[in-house]
């Protein structure tokens, strides 16, 4: 055993036995205990696991709270689908979030020395604990960000295929070799970049995490991960299970903060790289913040995707694009095609058939097998996302459906932020919730005529992260595909994320890819050797 495994790298506050939950199918998996910071599953008589939770710093391979000096208030984490609160921690100072960066500078060279191989059997592992905690890890995902269990758990398969893939890519993490004659050759190496440090958003918290963290620690370096505080507390159970599964500590910390705290990892001069997943507008602040450094930035941004639905499509598949493509973890997603763009002789069938499909859709307990839309992150979120509708009712939409605040019959719920799925016709351009993102469950199907007028009307927005096509006409599919200015386009399916895949944005979405062989080259830099086998010749 490598004697990075030899350290006391197993005592996790992970204590399990097996337990047998029968939702559709028989899972395994551990009774999840982490006392330090009472994030707590247990299982109760006829219901899901009960998940009580309170954030926690990760450090030295172990959980903290941040220190909490005079000035620092504790910020309170509340429970979407109930309002009630889940836990209150203070964010952690620019000084403190210093001491963690130390931390993984000084995991960074035990952990590169690794052999690659090696570094992707860990992954493995971590993969496999992630498979094996599924639901406690999905219970209390549900809980933080108030999406419905169902899709919490898909969350967590996204997490562990993504451990796995970046641990089947080290295997092929080679340079090349470059003959320059009969004399000389040269040869390249990927290297780590040392510490890098990740933000993460409220909407895919532990799903991010992995993202971020697994082809960066496969190449070698180490990383501080800062949560988002309104959805912080998964990311702690990633890092106890990157421990348990041979991780060496420090080589993955978890800091919770707020702006000062991202600020802090921008600027820290060991910060080698910086990935965000966020805002236009944090985007912005962190490419600010990185430039004295010169660092290189991933930037999963903002988005107001298009979605063309052909009148020669299959239109039930199209209505499921359309679904998919809004109203997914309520809306909260930031590849959502918000546009929908519908051929005009389709556009009334259109409107009626997924009319019927939406009013179905009924916010309620995110725990709750049948529920698929739960409540939104916040109070304030909530409240925005329901003046965009106004302002857009307004401006001339029409209101098909949805649109206001939803009030479930439980009583447990009555304080939770839920709101009822919005569909908007006859949108036009140059309203406001055509232009900017929602990011609530709110569609705005807009009529087109000809291929060349929507592609260029699709194209109009100052975003670029996602777009898809709905046809039969595979020649038009590829064609719009290609002509549509965005990271990603899909032909006929929306929001399917495969491991394989790079994702990222064009325009005012972003910088940078994840996902996809394509990451390594963001997490690692290219050395170049000159090997000279014969004599030198010297000109002076």
């Amino acid at each position: 055993m490598p004697d990075y495994q030899k350290q006391n790298i197993y005592s996790t506050t992970f204590k399990h036995r097996s337990v047998t939950m029968v939702l559709g199918q028989l899972y395994r998996h551990a009774l999840l205990r982490v006392a330090p910071s009472r994030l707590f599953c247990r299982r109760l008589t006829g219901g899901q696991p009960r998940a009580e939770a309170s954030a926690m710093n990760f450090v030295h391979g172990r959980k903290d709270l941040p220190p909490r000096s005079s000035s620092t208030e504790l910020y309170d984490l509340l429970n979407p689908a109930t309002g009630e609160t889940l836990c209150r921690f203070p964010m952690t100072s620019r000084e403190e979030t210093g001491h963690v960066i130390k931390t993984a500078v000084d995991a960074f060279p035990a952990w590169a020395s690794v052999p690659a191989t090696e570094r992707g059997l860990v992954l493995r592992r971590a993969a496999a604990l992630i498979r094996e905690r599924r639901e406690e890890l999905a219970v209390l995902e549900a809980k933080d960000t108030g999406k419905p269990i169902y899709e919490a758990r898909i969350d967590m398969d996204s997490g562990w295929q993504c451990l796995d893939f970046f641990a089947s890519m080290t295997q092929t993490m080679s340079g090349q070799h470059i003959p320059l004659g009969t004399q000389a050759f040269v040869y390249t190496r990927r290297e780590p970049l040392g510490v890098c440090a990740g933000i993460g958003a409220w909407n895919f918290p532990f799903q991010g995490a992995c993202w971020k963290s697994a082809p960066a620690l496969a190449c070698g370096n180490t990383m501080v991960f800062k949560p988002s505080p309104l959805a912080p507390l998964t990311t702690v159970c990633l890092a106890e299970l990157y421990l348990e599964a041979g991780l060496p500590p420090g080589a993955f910390c978890v800091v919770q903060g707020s702006v000062e705290t991202g600020e802090a990892l921008c600027n820290h001069p060991a910060v080698a790289k910086v990935s965000c997943t966020g805002s236009v507008n944090t985007g912005v602040q962190v490419l600010k913040q990185v430039a004295e450094g010169l660092k290189p930035v991933t930037l999963e941004l903002g988005g107001k995707s298009p979605l063309v639905i052909f009148a020669d499509c299959d239109v039930e598949n199209s209505i499921n694009g359309a679904l998919m493509a809004n109203f997914l973890s309520q809306g909260q997603v930031c590849s959502n095609a918000t546009r929908v763009f519908v051929e005009r002789p389709l556009l009334d069938t259109f409107l009626e058939r997924i009319e019927k499909r939406v009013r179905a859709i009924v916010p309620g307990d995110p725990l709750r097998e049948e529920t698929r839309m739960g409540a939104l992150i916040s109070a304030e979120h909530l409240n925005r996302v329901l003046q965009y509708v106004e302002g857009a009712r307004v401006e001339g939409a029409r209101v098909v459906c949805g649109g206001e605040r939803f009030v479930p019959k439980e009583h447990s719920l009555q304080g939770g932020f839920y709101m009822t799925p919005c569909i908007l016709a006859n949108c036009r351009d140059e309203m406001r919730v055509v232009r900017e993102e929602v990011f609530g469950p709110v569609m705005s199907v807009l009529s087109f005529d000809t291929e060349d007028e929507v592609v260029c009307r699709a194209n109009s927005s100052s975003f670029g992260l996602s777009s898809g096509v709905f046809t039969r006409d595979l020649s038009r599919a590829h064609r719009v595909a290609a002509a549509l200015q965005a990271g990603s386009c899909y032909i006929n399916n929306f929001n399917i994320f495969p491991m394989e895949m790079p994702v990222g944005g064009y325009k005012m979405s972003g910088l940078g890819r994840e996902n996809g062989a394509a990451t390594i080259e963001h997490y690692s830099q290219l050395k170049s050797v000159y090997v000279e086998l014969g004599d030198v010749e010297s000109t002076l």
